[in-house]
């Protein structure tokens, strides 16, 4: 499983955008997009989305009994 920072700079830098421009189209402050990608643990979940549905992707709470078992 990639983290949230890697996952994002990675497609952000395959589409050939600078932190400025993906903060821009996703609709968002440019400092959510430094702070994830430095890794940062306080992060708004629905700024976090806005982010991942410029990729086709979401994320959601999941506990983690339901994760465990998504590895047997």
């Amino acid at each position: 499983m990639i983290a949230l920072d890697q996952f994002l700079k990675q497609k952000r830098k395959e589409a050939n955008l600078t932190q400025k421009e993906f903060a821009v189209r996703a609709g968002v402050a440019l400092t959510v997009i430094r702070k994830i990608e430095q890794g940062k643990v306080n992060l708004n979940l629905e700024k976090a989305n806005h982010l991942l549905k410029m990729f086709g992707h979401t994320l959601a709470p999941i506990s983690i009994k339901a994760l465990n078992e998504t590895k047997d």
